[in-house]
């Protein structure tokens, strides 16, 4: 009884995936103790929302890829109508509109969509799965657009680049043509003409988004403001060697020179205390769960499954470049936590969500075959 209890408890878990999550929530954890000057509470806080992900992860990997299908669509009604009373009714807070008030607790409806625009563009093309055409993808881009309009108003640039990009790495593994894809990447170079053009600028993005991008490129000429984190994040990263200066002994850190330091700069804290060597430990424990995510992909038994594990592994990817990058100055700050790394539990919540749905695909195949 108790082998069959414990057969069914493990049997949608997919081993390595969560051996190498759970390898870096343990280093995560080590090193918030560090950046957070030893905060037991933060700790506490940190294992407690670590529970909750794993359990949910853990209940998502038990829903078949027949019931995603079904909650695809109203995911993504439901993400797209709080979006829009977010714009209508949300709180205000340092300039931005993100949150929702729902009974006595706050939601950012921006994660929901982080999950629910991949399903839903999933389900869309596996819909159309013998008669994909052109205007599929358009539909399919607009279904992207409107969502992250909506957050590129509250505004939140990170998020949105992050839900812009999971919403084409659908579009890209159901067959987008590399035409469209070069036509995307001359946009994004236009955009890149109009940021080095600061009058031009302001009137397409906010102009503290514009101000970020140029203090990507010259961080020097605002030192003690916009350009201060970009500088203090190098130097940490810098500083640490190849060894690093030890585990506690980083003195950017703990003379607090780094801002944000639990959370969107914690990858400088590392580089400081790890040095190169454990820079690369991370990369490779990313890779791994990169490299995990794509092949449950490529075996997936259906198209919604393979576009939806495609989408999920590379967005990861996007939060580790993209934190990574603006950590070592070649990106611009734009917010985006060091995935599984960073204090804040609502974004762990959603990244195990989505490992629950990789194991979720991997699990229907377990069943196909067996």
């Amino acid at each position: 009884m108790i082998k069959h209890l414990w057969g069914r408890f493990i049997r949608p878990i997919d081993p390595w995936l969560l051996l190498f999550t759970i390898l870096v929530l343990i280093l995560s954890t080590i090193l918030l103790f560090s950046a957070s000057n030893r905060d037991l509470d933060m700790i506490i806080n940190k294992i407690t929302f670590m529970g909750i992900a794993l359990t949910v992860m853990w209940l998502v990997a038990n829903t078949s890829q027949q019931t995603l299908i079904r909650l695809a669509v109203p995911a993504y009604v439901v993400g797209l109508l709080l979006l829009i009373a977010v714009a209508l009714f949300g709180d205000i807070s340092h300039g931005a509109r993100r949150w929702l008030h729902i009974g006595v607790t706050k939601i950012q409806p921006s994660e929901l969509m982080k999950l629910a625009l991949p399903m839903m563009l999933a389900w869309y093309f596996h819909h159309f799965e013998t008669s994909i055409r052109w205007k599929h993808y358009l539909f399919a881009a607009m279904l992207m657009i409107v969502p992250v309009g909506l957050i590129m108003k509250q505004p939140d640039l990170g998020t949105s680049l992050l839900i812009a990009s999971s919403g084409f790495y659908v579009l890209f593994f159901a067959g987008l043509s590399w035409k469209f894809i070069g036509l995307m990447g001359a946009a994004g170079g236009g955009l890149a003409y109009v940021v080095m053009h600061w009058n031009s600028c302001i009137n397409i993005l906010h102009e503290y988004q514009c101000r970020r991008v140029a203090t990507m490129l010259d961080p020097m000429q605002d030192p003690l403001g916009a350009g201060y984190h970009i500088i203090q994040g190098t130097i940490a990263i810098g500083s640490g060697g190849i060894l690093g200066k030890g585990w506690l002994n980083g003195t950017q850190t703990h003379l607090d020179f780094i801002p944000e330091r639990t959370t969107d700069f914690i990858f400088a804290v590392f580089g400081e205390e790890f040095g190169l060597l454990g820079n690369a430990i991370l990369l490779i424990l990313y890779l791994l769960l990169i490299g995990r995510g794509l092949i449950i992909a490529n075996n997936a038994s259906t198209l919604f499954g393979r576009l939806l594990a495609g989408a999920i592994t590379l967005t990861f990817f996007t939060y580790a470049f993209v934190n990574m990058g603006m950590v070592s100055g070649i990106l611009p700050v734009v917010g985006v936590p060091l995935p599984l790394v960073s204090y804040g539990g609502t974004s762990m919540v959603s990244l195990l969500t989505g490992f629950g749905l990789l194991m979720s695909v991997q699990g229907d195949r377990k069943l196909m075959k067996s």
